[in-house]
């Protein structure tokens, strides 16, 4: 649904195996992508590493580091769905064995090209809210009933469960990539539904003096606003989610002209006071990150995300449950 697709949609590359062990999804794989081979065991790929350049690993999170670690044994580069490891330390082996192959190893942070990511990105080269002071960014769910069986609401976050390990990470992620380097992280995280974590706010304080308010729940019976950005000349504000994962659950394909595109009772505001105005938002496009990777592996230009940008999420991650275990705040070292 999500990695096929922005694969097919993309001028220069192609899906020519997929692996699951799944009878069902071994239909379904056989009539989205006929040309495609498909396999039930990673093993069958990795022999027959010759056919293909890219391996995708969209798997539960627990195997990401040794599925990562077989695509560099087999020479070929790899895209790991977010996180690429439970932890920092994990995924800087990760690093450390693809560089020693030559090879590339590319996040898959795909909510850097959302619209109201984009947007703010383009709020703050034209100086329409000054100053930054305070990011607030959040994913909020109602949730109140996990599904059974699914294993980001389950296992514990040694096994990859949890929200800090998946919406967390773009969260982290966004406030990162816009204001800079964390120095102190301040946490509480919560399991209240008696699984893995589901409800949790990370505090950051940016090298830049930007403070930065995350907060990542599945129990949200009254959502806050996605994003709320207060500046030194106004703030932004965007009250729901990037549609392009709706779009894509109903079929829709990454390339269409219009894909991306937010209606306009879902643009944001440009506040200032009492006074306020809706701001036409970029696009979104989860596609770019393909574009740009297929440009990289032709030799042109670099890959869409740096592995390194994942190892800091990771850090302040990990940063994130010292702090909610000892309710302090934690200094994080500079690199």
């Amino acid at each position: 649904m999500f990695h096929g697709r922005l694969l097919s949609a993309t001028p220069g590359l192609a899906v020519t195996a997929i692996v699951t062990g799944n009878p069902q999804r071994q239909t379904e794989a056989r009539g989205d992508f006929p040309a495609a081979r498909v396999y039930t065991h990673p093993d069958e790929l990795w022999s027959d590493a010759a056919g293909f350049d890219l391996a995708v690993v969209a798997t539960s999170t627990a195997s990401h580091v040794p599925l990562a670690f077989a695509a560099v044994a087999a020479g070929r580069h790899v895209v790991v769905e977010k996180p690429p490891a439970t932890t920092a330390v994990q995924a800087r082996e990760v690093v450390d064995r693809a560089r020693a192959s030559g090879v590339l190893v590319v996040p898959f942070l795909n909510r850097r090209w959302d619209s109201d990511h984009l947007t703010v990105q383009r709020l703050l080269r034209d100086g329409s809210l000054g100053t930054v002071l305070r990011y607030e960014s959040r994913f909020d769910r109602w949730r109140p009933n996990p599904a059974a069986g699914a294993w980001r609401e389950e296992l514990p976050a040694a096994k990859g469960g949890g929200v800090l390990l998946d919406i967390g990470v773009h969260l982290v992620d966004q406030a990162l990539t816009l204001h800079g380097p964390a120095e102190r992280v301040y946490a509480e995280v919560t399991a209240r539904r008696g699984g893995a974590d589901d409800d949790a706010f990370i505090a950051l304080e940016h090298s830049s003096g930007v403070t930065s308010h995350l907060w990542a729940n599945a129990l949200a019976a009254a959502p806050g606003p996605r994003l709320r950005i207060l500046g030194s000349r106004a703030g932004y504000v965007v009250d729901g989610l990037d549609g392009q994962e709706d779009a894509l659950r109903a079929g829709r394909s990454p390339d269409e002209p219009d894909f991306g595109a937010e209606p306009r009772a879902r643009w944001g505001r440009l506040v200032a006071g009492d006074d306020g105005e809706a701001v036409e938002p970029e696009p979104g496009s989860w596609l770019q990150f393909y574009v740009a990777l297929e440009r990289c592996l032709r030799g042109d230009g670099e890959p869409p995300v740096a592995v390194e940008d994942a190892v800091a999420v990771l850090d302040v991650l990990d940063a994130a449950r010292r702090s909610a275990d000892t309710a302090t705040v934690v200094g994080l070292s500079p690199e």
